[in-house]
């Protein structure tokens, strides 16, 4: 089994590195990618990637200083390094040494930047989400950019660790990505609604969260049989077989407000 996860755009480079870190594979695009875009100003960054102009002025730094070599001096292990809300619900800074060989083997992260990462892999600060319009040799965007390169690195990592399986918990926009018709896997894609009334509902930060919670669960007890997913109820979610299709699950909960 592989867990397909997104990044996060809030990033922590405070934490200390653990033992077991590697490096990103991809990492010749990577430095492809970067000789474009340390070459725009903060303001084509700003136009770009449609980002406030302190996050465009930020992010000219990082591209600019941007080193190919990745060290403990200028990285941290992308699971650490990643802040968003799925990573909150994942609780990377509990993950044990057990927990990070587990998911070392089982989980990747899609990235605009790296392509595909492994939760040890080394990353810098940046700023490169997948949906980018961004001119290069291969095409007009990020997805012409990375091609069938993420797919095929995926497929050799089915076959390392003799998968059939893909879990998707990653959005939209980084999953497509990833060429379906190529996979060398059966998928499954998870989501996360809620109850509001007798409507069900779709609610973006919880199922961010959601997707960290089930990652975390499927790492603690080391699944690989999909039907063992199922077991998932941390944080009142249930899985329902009503809203899931064969390649499609959904898991379900009532919605609380948040009440100040």
């Amino acid at each position: 089994m592989i867990v397909l996860l997104s990044p996060a755009k809030s990033l922590d480079f405070s934490r200390e590195s653990q033992n077991g870190l590697s490096q990103p594979r991809l990492l010749n695009d990577t430095e492809q990618l970067i000789k474009i875009l340390s070459k725009k100003s903060s303001k084509k960054l700003q136009n770009l990637m449609h980002i406030s102009e302190n996050i465009a002025n930020e992010n000219e730094k990082r591209f600019k200083s941007f080193k190919i070599n990745h060290d403990i001096s200028n990285s941290r292990s992308a699971v650490l390094a990643f802040d968003g809300d799925v990573y909150k619900g994942l609780e990377n800074s509990s993950l044990s040494e057990e927990n990070l060989h587990f998911a070392q083997d089982h989980v990747r992260i899609l990235s605009g930047l790296y392509g595909l990462l492994r939760p040890m892999d080394l990353i810098q600060p940046y700023r490169l989400e997948m949906g980018t319009k961004l001119n290069n040799r291969r095409g007009k965007n990020l997805y012409k950019f990375w091609g069938n390169r993420i797919t095929q690195m995926l497929n050799d990592d089915l076959e390392k660790t003799n998968s059939n399986l893909v879990v998707n918990l990653a959005s939209n926009e980084y999953f497509s990505s990833i060429n379906k018709k190529k996979l060398n896997g059966e998928l499954l894609t998870i989501n996360f609604k809620e109850y509001k009334g007798d409507d069900l509902t779709f609610i973006s930060f919880n199922a961010k969260k959601a997707r960290g919670l089930v990652t975390r669960y499927i790492i603690d007890n080391q699944i690989s049989n999909k039907l063992d997913i199922q077991g998932f109820d941390t944080d009142r979610y249930s899985f329902s077989e009503e809203h899931s299709t064969v390649d499609k699950w959904i898991f379900v909960r009532d919605f609380i407000p948040v009440t100040a």
